[in-house]
């Protein structure tokens, strides 16, 4: 409510006034306070403008069934109604009917719904928004070990990946942070050092560069794949942290430990989208380090033991796989024996995982429960 203050102001010639003027001017006062008053009265009054009926803000919806939009208005005349979904505009009504919206395909989240009211041509608009959840009730996976092979304990895994039949990795911890090339047998065949006042985190590799992203530094790093060299510094201003990040050749994916994956330009950096992941019980919080496998997302759900196979298209959880029981040596500590390292081999078809400062790297293949 907007609070409406008036101010009068008189201006005389002669300091001396007369009580017929003086009695002029109190009665004006009197009679405009009495007319703001009784405007302000009436605005209290009147009916509200027009509004959502339905949805009610908030609203759960499965994805598949219909939004149901109807508006209350405050008078039934309305030349044109525009409907938009966020931004995007799915529909334009001459009556005042219900509005049934289908909502199979559209992303899940939080999804802003907005009505344009035209009546000879002022346009009044009115908003209401609903959550999209997941309906599908996601695959479960275990796993088969097809093959061990040696990882070093030195590397806090943040990020991985397997181009060109060797590992490129990202390590993590503030004065051990680096970026590796790494083969099968777990021999460092290359290793560029980063700073120790910066946490190294995710890491992909576009074309002929690698970049590399920091924890809580707002900054991230672009090598030169072959010789590891720091072509620049880029910022990361998007999310209040930087976790994982991988490609699929024309976009990149950032995660930063919430449920959204925030699609980033390929020559920028910069995000150009948001997926929100949930599944049919609500968002799936933690992921972590990202993974592009035929067309999917694989994350890794921070502290568990689970990875999570993500729709790009709508953020659905279509599957999950439990790695748990993957048998790596003791760490000296457990908060940090933490599942991490998602790497795939496309021609050869082999999934390979691996944890924070694990002794070894399992190729698995997915077995269904």
């Amino acid at each position: 409510m907007a609070l409406f203050k008036a101010k009068f102001y008189f201006s005389y010639s002669h300091p001396v006034i007369s009580m017929n003027y003086k009695n002029i001017i109190g009665l004006f006062i009197l009679s405009t306070t009495f007319l703001l008053f009784s405007c302000n009265d009436d605005k209290k009054a009147s009916p509200s403008s027009s509004y959502f009926t339905s949805p009610e803000s908030g609203d759960v919806i499965k994805a598949g069934d219909e939004i149901n939009l109807k508006l209350s208005f405050a008078d039934g005349l309305v030349d044109s109604i525009q409907y938009y979904l966020d931004t995007v505009k799915v529909a334009t009504k001459t009556d005042t009917a219900q509005f049934n919206l289908p909502s199979a395909g559209l992303s899940l989240g939080s999804r802003l719904i907005t009505a344009k009211i035209y009546r000879k041509g002022v346009a009044e608009e009115v908003t209401s928004n609903v959550v999209l959840l997941s309906r599908i009730k996601p695959k479960q996976y275990g796993y088969k070990i097809i093959k061990t092979y040696p990882h070093s304990t030195t590397s806090y895994v943040e990020g991985l990946e397997y181009h060109d039949g060797v590992f490129y990795e990202s390590a993590g911890d503030y004065g051990n942070s680096s970026l590796r090339k790494v083969s099968l047998d777990g021999k460092v065949l290359q290793q560029k050092d980063v700073d120790k006042q910066y946490f190294a985190e995710g890491m992909t590799v576009i074309g002929d560069k690698i970049i590399q992203l920091t924890y809580k530094e707002k900054v991230g790093f672009e090598y030169d794949k072959a010789t590891f060299k720091l072509l620049k510094t880029f910022p990361y201003n998007h999310a209040a942290e930087g976790w994982g990040l991988t490609f699929d050749g024309e976009t990149v994916y950032n995660t930063d430990g919430s449920n959204r994956i925030f699609r980033l330009d390929k020559n920028t950096y910069m995000p150009k989208g948001i997926i929100e992941v949930y599944d049919e019980k609500g968002p799936v919080t933690g992921l972590n380090e990202l993974e592009w496998i035929d067309g999917k997302i694989y994350a890794n759900i921070y502290t568990s033991e689970l990875i999570a196979i993500i729709n790009p298209k709508t953020g659905e959880v279509e599957a999950y796989i439990n790695m748990m029981g993957l048998p790596h040596g003791p760490l000296g500590d457990p908060d940090q024996d933490v599942l991490n390292g998602i790497a795939y081999d496309k021609a050869g078809k082999r999934l390979f995982v691996t944890g924070k400062k694990w002794d070894k790297l399992f190729h698995v293949e997915l077995v269904p429960l």
